[in-house]
This record gives structure tokens, sequence and C-alpha cells, in this order.
């Protein structure tokens, strides 16, 4: 098993499609490619952001597979195997295993609403049956479930768990994980707007929607709050909280996928039950990036 830390700016990848639907392969290779120019240090293909609950399983192999071989071992790559079928999520992590994947990315279930105690058999039988180490991934606005920071600190006792992205909203839990975790248990925000503060709280960095359309910024602010520059850190914070708030105005990935067309680095297309983004908020999402030019005018 590898032991490598996780810390600084992962990019939750946004997964590209053709026209007709299927995947642009060429186009999330070019992506790939471009975050790595950008310096970022781990890429995460499959999560949330790259609407893996609406891949075929063919689909979601060939994302990481192409991840991986872009990559080319130069930073680990995260490969998303949650589901709310503990069984399915075993099979899945066997396959990202199979194809080169350095670590896992597993969320809490949805729908199921089990107990704590549930999530910890959960994520047990997982990390019994594969032993790529695990990023436990919390997002009870997704999943309707939050896991307390008791379950994740009892997870983090296990050293087949490295790490958590924290996208429970709550401050006070991600800092009450951060006091109690072993040395070697990575805490990285689920949420771009508080990279800063969780950084500043000892955090290790972000599992990040807007890296991206801004790798480059995402990855300079968690340089800048390693060496405690805490002034360039707030003025990079500033120059990114509109494009944070622009890639939120509807459900991710829409606003960041529209950002990325605007861009010209891949088509505007998500899948149903997704819809490109409102047309009324197209001038918003254009205007954010020019002003922290990203974008001509």
């Amino acid at each position: 098993m590898t032991t490598t830390t996780l810390r600084g700016c992962g990019t939750a990848l946004v997964t590209p499609f053709q026209p007709d639907g299927s995947l642009d392969e060429p186009a999330l290779r070019a992506l790939v490619q471009w975050q790595l120019a950008a310096g970022v240090h781990m890429l995460i293909p499959c999560g949330s952001t790259g609407e893996a609950v609406t891949l075929a399983s063919a689909e979601h192999r060939r994302v990481v597979e192409i991840t991986v071989e872009e990559v080319n071992g130069r930073v680990p790559v995260i490969a998303g195997a949650g589901s709310n079928d503990t069984q399915r999520a075993i099979a899945t992590s066997r396959e990202m295993r199979s194809i080169g994947a350095s670590h896992l990315l597993h969320v809490t279930p949805m729908y199921n609403k089990p107990p704590q105690r549930a999530l910890l058999a959960h994520f047990r039988a997982i990390a019994d049956a594969c032993d790529l180490p695990i990023m436990l991934y919390n997002v009870p606005g997704r999943t309707a479930v939050n896991m307390e920071a008791a379950t994740t600190l009892e997870l983090a006792r296990d050293p087949r768990f490295v790490a958590v992205k924290e996208a429970s909203g709550s401050l006070a839990q991600m800092t009450t994980i951060l006091r109690d975790r072993p040395p070697q248990f990575a805490v990285l925000s689920g949420d771009d707007g508080y990279t800063l503060s969780l950084m500043a709280h000892g955090g290790d960095g972000i599992i990040s929607v807007v890296s991206n359309v801004a790798p480059s910024l995402m990855v300079q602010l968690c340089d800048a709050m390693w060496r405690g520059d805490l002034a360039a850190a707030r003025a990079l914070d500033a120059t990114l909280a509109p494009i944070i708030d622009a890639c939120f105005v509807e459900s991710n990935p829409i606003p960041a996928k529209a950002m990325l067309a605007v861009m010209g680095r891949m088509q505007e297309r998500v899948r149903l039950p997704l819809v490109p983004l409102a047309d009324a908020l197209r001038p918003r999402v254009r205007d954010v990036l020019v002003r922290a030019g990203l974008l001509a005018s």
C-alpha cells in the first residue's frame, strides 16, 4: 500500500462529453495535462463533479484509465469508487486498482441513510476487500447522511484510511477532526470556500471544483498557506471568491462546464438529470472569468 501524503490542491475532474453524449477523450486528456502543467497536486476522476452516477461502468473505467495514462505517476490519482451498495463499491474499487489508480475516493452511501455504525461497517468492508488506501468523502448535502467527527476519527486510526474530503459545511466538525486525528491522516476541504480557513487551522488542502477552471490560482493559494504567507493567501482568496460563487450558482458541475466551454477547453455537455447553465446566468459566469484574468474581454 502506498503511503503518499495527500496534501495541497486536488482537482475533482469534470468529465467532458461529446455533442452526441459520449466521452470526449481528447478533451479529457487535454484537461489532465493542463492541470498537471498548473502544478495541481492530486487528480480525482469520477467523483461528484465527474458525474460518476451517470457514467456506465465501461465509461467510468475509461475515464480513470485515461487519467492514469496522462498522469504517468506524477501525482496521485484518487479514483471515485463510491456506491450506496457496498458490494458494488467493492467491485469498482478492485477495478480501479487493476487499472492503476493510486488511491480510492469513497463517499458515504447516499439514499440508504445508514447510521454511524453502518458507515463503519461499509468502509471497513471495502478496505478488507481492496488494498488501495482510501480517502473518505463526507458530503451530507448530497448523501443525506453526515459522517460525524467521531466516526471519521475512528476510521482514521486504521492506516488503510489515509484522508477525508470534508464537505459537511461545518468548520467546527472539521477542526474537531484536525485536533484529534493521527499525524498521517490528511484532512482536506471538500468546499472551495473553506480552503483558507481549513488550512489556517492546520488542514492539508482542498479537493476542488474551482481548480477545473482556475488550477493555478488554487495551487497558489495552497502554496501560500503552506509557507505561512497569509497576506498572499488572503489576496488569492479574494480573487477566487467570485469564481467560487459562480461555480455554484447552479448544481455542480453545470457552471464549471459552462466556464470551461467559454474558455474553449471542452463542449458544454452535461448528462440528464443535469441540464446546461441557465441563459440568465451566462453573463455572470463570463464576467468572473474576465475579471480574474482567465478569459479575454
